[in-house]
């Protein structure tokens, strides 16, 4: 069965925040060429007064129900088209009203479907007005615009969104529901608190942890509304292992996260891109070292959210400081941490010498690590481990560390580039994670053709391990094996994996490189979308078993 709408809630639709955000906005062009202007996504409107980039207002889309869900509905919502390939509708809702009627909505949820809110904190109470006010803008839009014969799905990505889908299923049962987790809370939070994960997986009680870790109403709105959509959903069959132990559930459909490549330049345009990052990267790097790292330096990056152990950023810096050891590393190597962390501002003695094209600093700067300087330098956990390894940028070196910790959106003051911008310029991407549901970070090291290491904990790894012709390095992807105790064997093998990779011959890297491309195209929209099309398939088929039932 295919929908003749699909409607899809996200805290990250028109706003960037994360891996979801990828996910919605590479998938969006596929969708949009199968369902012209029948796919609206739903995002919570931050930008009121305000210009958002990402998004494209337009007063005559939708003109009529917008008054209708003005007056009518109470709501007030923006609709124009979201800034990327395929251009979809967006329609961006104001969710702050709903605050007034918060304990109301939490009752009603408790009693219609056992979601406990009682011990809500943080952002718990933000997103879920968000997804009430989504299932409300999904609702007024159905009943002005469809009708019964209209086939419409909702889907509902991350716990912040579980309650749009709990809405409507009680208000608007001919809707048929998706709920995707991304990740699940408790997961997430066993293995950021350093409890080893997946041994005793088996072993955990899902709501016991949520108690044990002060995660109780964000486990109940995920694990209520996995139980009663009408198709639940998960992004790896590694993050499904943790929705059958922890939410006691499995998901129905596993949607493995593609992606598009059209931000990745081509032939010509591609070398020139490699070119100038390289010599960016490098050129950083020398004016706060003091010293002057080759054009043949190996550059090994590492990058993703600040979760030091899930990341696997740990056994990076561990990697590094053994091959800083390593007889056999055939040549230097420059490892660069993107990682945004609690940044301050550009430092301007780092400004003064990128400014200074004569000059050849021979001395590092003070803190010959980091280009940015931090609001907690004294706590921050990779240059406390730098720190704590003895890791000093030395000129005897011949692995160096450089951190670079903050957005990288063209606009930081020292890099000035943007993210895709400075990819290319990796002779190897370190992606080492502990906890990782998918991982795009790896996947878009590969499209840049980009030799990369992961390990089988994450989504992406595990995909990999099941292509044909996958061993190894030699065809683009590293994938280590990794488990709750093995961290020394972990930062062993990816120490080397670089050592190998320094003796190869530019031959041969040309040929990785391609190899690694190769990887990306198999994880493109265009092969993984079919997984999209069965979830609609199944929620609608369960939609209608539930109302006939």
């Amino acid at each position: 069965m295919t929908p003749d709408y699909i409607f899809e809630a996200s805290w990250e639709v028109c706003n960037k925040v994360g891996g979801i955000y990828t996910v919605l906005s590479t998938r969006a062009k596929t969708l949009q060429e199968q369902f012209r202007d029948r796919i609206i996504f739903i995002g919570p409107d931050f930008w009121r007064g305000k210009e958002n980039p990402l998004f494209i207002e337009h007063d005559n889309l939708c003109a009529a129900w917008k008054e209708h869900a003005a007056v009518h509905d109470h709501l007030s919502v923006r609709v124009g088209r979201w800034n990327i390939p395929g251009e979809p509708i967006v329609i961006l809702v104001d969710f702050q009203p709903f605050f007034q009627e918060k304990n109301d909505i939490y009752a009603e949820m408790w009693n219609r479907y056992q979601v406990d809110s009682l011990h809500a904190y943080g952002d718990y109470d933000e997103a879920s007005m968000f997804a009430y006010a989504s299932g409300k803008v999904v609702e007024s839009f159905y009943r002005y615009n469809l009708t019964e014969t209209d086939k419409v799905v909702f889907q509902a990505h991350e716990w912040m969104t579980g309650m749009g889908a709990l809405y409507l299923q009680a208000t608007v049962p001919e809707i048929a529901t998706i709920f995707t987790t991304h990740a699940t809370s408790i997961g997430r939070s066993i293995a950021g608190n350093g409890k080893p994960l997946y041994d005793y997986l088996f072993a955990y009680n899902g709501d016991q942890m949520a108690e044990e870790l002060n995660m109780q109403s964000k486990h109940s709105i995920e694990k209520q509304t996995a139980h009663y959509v009408d198709c639940f959903t998960t992004v790896s069959e590694i993050t499904n292992n943790e929705c059958k132990e922890l939410l006691d559930k499995s998901a129905d459909v596993i949607l493995l996260n593609g992606f598009e490549d059209d931000f990745v330049p081509k032939a010509a345009a591609y070398t020139g891109k490699r070119k100038r990052a390289r010599s960016l990267i490098l050129n950083v790097a020398n004016k706060l070292l003091g010293q002057d790292l080759k054009e043949d330096t190996l550059i090994v990056g590492t990058s993703g959210r600040y979760e030091f152990r899930n990341k696997g950023l740990d056994v990076f810096l561990e990697a590094m400081n053994r091959l800083n050891r390593d007889k056999n590393l055939k040549k230097n190597v420059l490892a660069v941490v993107s990682v945004p962390s609690w940044v301050g501002e550009a430092r301007e003695d780092l400004l003064v010498r990128l400014k200074d094209r004569e000059t050849k600093f021979t001395t590092p700067l003070e803190c010959p690590y980091i280009t940015h300087w931090l609001h907690n330098m004294t706590h921050d956990q990779v240059l406390d481990m730098l720190k704590y390894l003895g890791m000093g940028n030395r000129p005897e070196d011949k692995v160096k560390v450089v951190f670079v910790p903050c957005y990288l959106d063209g606009r930081d003051g020292i890099v000035n580039k943007a993210y895709y911008d400075l990819v290319p310029g990796l002779d190897l991407g370190v992606y080492a994670s502990y906890y990782e549901p998918w991982g795009y970070t790896p996947l878009e090291s590969v499209a840049f053709s980009v030799p990369t290491i992961t390990t089988d904990l994450s989504g992406f790894g595990r995909w990999v391990n099941g292509l044909k012709n996958q061993h190894g390095i030699d065809d683009g992807v590293e994938v280590i094996h990794r488990s709750d105790y093995n961290y020394s064997e972990v930062a062993d093998g990816i120490k080397d994996t670089v050592t190998y990779l320094s003796s190869k011959t530019p031959n041969e890297v040309k040929a990785i490189r391609k190899r690694a491309a190769g990887v990306a195209e198999q994880a493109l929209w265009k092969h993984f979308i079919q997984y999209y099309y069965e979830a609609y398939d199944v929620a609608l088929r369960n939609a209608m078993e539930r109302l006939v039932g």
